[in-house]
């Protein structure tokens, strides 16, 4: 589909929202919050000083709660839908992991400020309804928080208590049996003392066959302010999924590229019933301290333990051996392929038998972090205002797993389930099962200043040096030291118009081997990024921005081995993003996004693997006042994903989804109804050079009944 045919398809459903009369004056200042103060907003993530974005010379987005849950997010992934530069649920929906490419690069997630996450498959997904925003820095930000992606960052703000009480309770059903409970409540215990407590109940299928998520989660807080300059947050959270793995990998033959037999439907489940699971327990336990000494000295301290369990037992098809052609003849007496003169197996001429891998691993992930800081505000002469910054981080992570394997084979358009193995409830093979026993820590010295001249001009400086040292069980420690720098500028030339520059660089220490055995390297990068921030109200802000960012030591899939990787010499992405949010009158709210990345390897010339160049979305509602109780608020989006190849032989199609919400708020009750992928578009959002495909997000609707108070 073409830009054009996007900009129509966006203007349009845009255009269907008539200008009728203004929102209730509660909803208006409900609102207020989110959108007409864009201009003005505040981060953490970008300066660890709650800097104003206008004043920031680095593209960053805030998305708050109302937003995303407007639009449907239902993971954290979902949350990026709308958000220049990302490209969300890159491989599909995944029950397993958050994905996402910013600048067609993995990005690192963090929580409040602190990392999230140390290994895949250690861990269980975040849960949206547990933060008030999520910030999404793009290029890097290695000088504030240590090892880090040179493409960006995604940093969730968890709920804090407030001394105003108040909250909401809500009820959920939709597609795939989603049944939800749902609550968030706030307010003063005493005079100094607030709690909060947000939690979810769920009980769920999922777009694949026998893939349940279900999820108990609740998070409660308390916050103490003894005085007007302490603030001490203790942030708790009891998370327990029992889920599956919606990738189900099937065959590139009988997906994107046809079979005698047909196409396997989206729903189809490769795996055993009841033995499969992506089962986790996480517990997490954060304090947050912050103490003001007069008005020109502030103290930070944060600190978080992560205890987290996880069993992940799946089934995956061996489209790795000839992806091709990856169905194989068996013998009848023996159940076993049939050796050809080469000894491989002979093809199937009926294409339907195919390998089978069994795959089941324990894994448990304990995770200690803290970050320190104090900041100084003072003077330099008239005009000229200085923020400096210095800290220390440290944290410690270790990872111990225990994996066991196995292979049958199945007519994949007839799976005998009934006939598959479920290993006695335990992993396959323990008798020949792998152990991995991972020790990792940091620490960071950082050391910032934001210079401000004339309140118009803004320079930021900063520098870091980092230690991490990484020890496996059985083998040398290994340590790696590295010195990240940054630095950009930012002007307000005439009101409203700011353009700004930034180099910054990123450093990221990589656990494992490839095949051979060899230690992965760091990945080092470098950016350099010229844009210009548009904000000629407080409604308003539009971000221009071009990019050019050099990263070393990829990682990409190994050629002579689909299940292992290996690392790049040098890739290189370059590309410019667009994207305005603003206020229009008659209580419209827009989100519009552009960008364009041209990411390549540079030893091959050809676009990364999985990263479409282009990416566009439009987001939209319009607030209606029936009288003075009830309001009906419509809103609508779309999203473009261009195509994408894999190994520069395989092309995924480009896509475009419609999303939607209509709601009524009648006193303190609120009625919803989200669709995403309305249309019910069937698509593929990666198809694999190495012979998988995975699939898109199918329709997805859901009601919800919430009371506020």
């Amino acid at each position: 589909m073409t830009i054009a045919r996007f900009s129509l398809l966006a203007c349009t459903a845009l255009a269907g929202f008539p200008a009728l009369a203004q929102t209730p004056e509660e909803a208006v200042a409900e609102r207020d919050s989110i959108i007409v103060t864009a201009a003005r907003q505040s981060s953490g993530a970008g300066t660890k000083t709650d800097t104003p974005l206008i004043e920031t010379p680095q593209p960053i987005t805030i998305v708050k709660d109302d937003v995303f849950l407007s639009q449907g997010a239902l993971s954290i992934s979902d949350t990026l839908n709308y958000v220049a530069g990302v490209q969300a649920n890159p491989y599909g929906p995944d029950s397993r992991v958050d994905g996402g490419f910013i600048r067609g690069i993995n990005p690192l997630q963090f929580r409040d400020g602190m990392r999230d996450l140390y290994s895949y498959y250690a861990s269980i997904r975040s849960d949206p309804y547990n933060f008030s925003q999520i910030e999404v820095v793009r290029g890097p930000a290695s000088v504030l928080f240590g090892n880090g992606s040179i493409g960006g960052l995604v940093n969730m703000v968890s709920k804090v208590p407030q001394f105003e009480a108040g909250g909401e309770m809500a009820l959920r059903y939709g597609s795939f049996d989603r049944k939800e409970a749902l609550a968030d409540i706030t307010g003063p215990i005493t005079d100094d003392i607030a709690g909060r407590i947000v939690a979810r109940v769920r009980s769920s299928g999922t777009q694949v066959d026998h893939v349940p998520d279900d999820r108990v989660m609740i998070a409660p807080s308390l916050r103490f302010q003894p005085d007007a300059a302490t603030d001490i947050t203790l942030i708790g959270l009891y998370q327990e999924d029992d889920g599956g793995s919606t990738s189900q990998f099937l065959p590139v033959v009988g997906t994107l590229y046809p079979n005698p037999n047909g196409r396997l439907p989206n729903d189809t489940f490769i795996g055993k019933p009841g033995w499969d699971r992506y089962d986790g327990r996480l517990l997490q336990g954060t304090g947050i301290v912050d103490r003001q000494f007069g008005e020109h000295v502030k103290l930070s301290l944060k600190a978080r333990y992560i205890d987290s369990d996880l069993t992940y037992f799946t089934h995956y098809p061996n489209s790795y051996s000839n992806p091709t052609n990856p169905y194989v003849l068996l013998n009848p007496q023996t159940g076993m392929p049939v050796p050809g003169e080469d000894d491989r197996p002979l093809p199937d001429p009926a294409q339907r038998t195919i390998g089978l891998y069994s795959d089941g691993s324990y894994a448990r992930m304990n995770v200690f972090s803290t970050d320190n800081n104090i900041r100084f505000d003072f003077d330099t002469g008239e005009g000229i205002q200085h923020v400096l910054l210095a800290g220390v981080d440290y944290s410690w992570n270790r990872v111990r797993k225990t994996n066991g394997s196995g292979m049958e084979y199945i007519d994949i358009y007839d799976i005998d389930y009934d006939a598959l193995s479920d290993y006695g409830g335990g992993i396959p093979n323990p008798q020949f099962a792998s152990h991995e026993d991972t020790k990792q820590s940091q620490i960071g010295f950082y050391v910032q200043d934001q210079i401000r001249f004339w309140d118009r001009v803004s320079i930021v400086l900063g520098g870091r040096r980092d230690h991490v040292r990484t020890q496996a069980a059985g083998e040398p420690a290994e340590t790696v030291n590295a010195t990240t720098f940054r630095a950009g500028i930012i002007a307000e030339v005439v009101r409203g118009v700011s353009p700004f520059f930034s180099y910054t660089e990123s450093f990221q220490p990589l656990p494992g081997r490839d095949g051979a055995g060899n230690t992965f390297r760091p990945t080092t990068g470098r950016q350099y990024e010229v844009g210009i921030k548009l904000h000629p109200d407080d409604a308003t802000l539009v971000t221009v921005t071009g990019y050019h960012i050099k990263e070393d030591n990829r990682l990409i899939s190994d050629p002579a081995n689909p299940l292992e990787q290996i690392q790049a010499g040098t890739s290189t992405s370059k590309g410019f993003e667009v994207e305005a949010s603003r206020m229009l009158p008659g209580n419209y709210e827009i989100i519009a996004n552009y960008s364009y990345n041209k990411a390549e390897l540079d030893e091959v010339g050809r676009q990364l693997d999985n990263v479409p160049k282009y990416n566009a979305s439009v987001w939209g509602t319009k607030t209606i006042q029936a009288n003075e109780e009830t309001s009906l608020r419509l809103g609508m989006g779309v999203r473009y994903s261009g195509r994408n190849r894999s190994g520069g032989i395989i092309t995924t199609p480009d896509y475009t989804l419609v999303d939607a919400l209509a709601e009524v708020n009648w006193r303190s009750w609120r009625f919803s109804v989200n669709a995403t992928n309305l249309l019910g578009e069937k698509y593929y959002a990666a198809c694999l050079s190495r012979g998988d495909c995975f699939i898109g997000a199918e329709r997805n609707v859901f009601g919800t009944v919430s009371y506020r108070f």
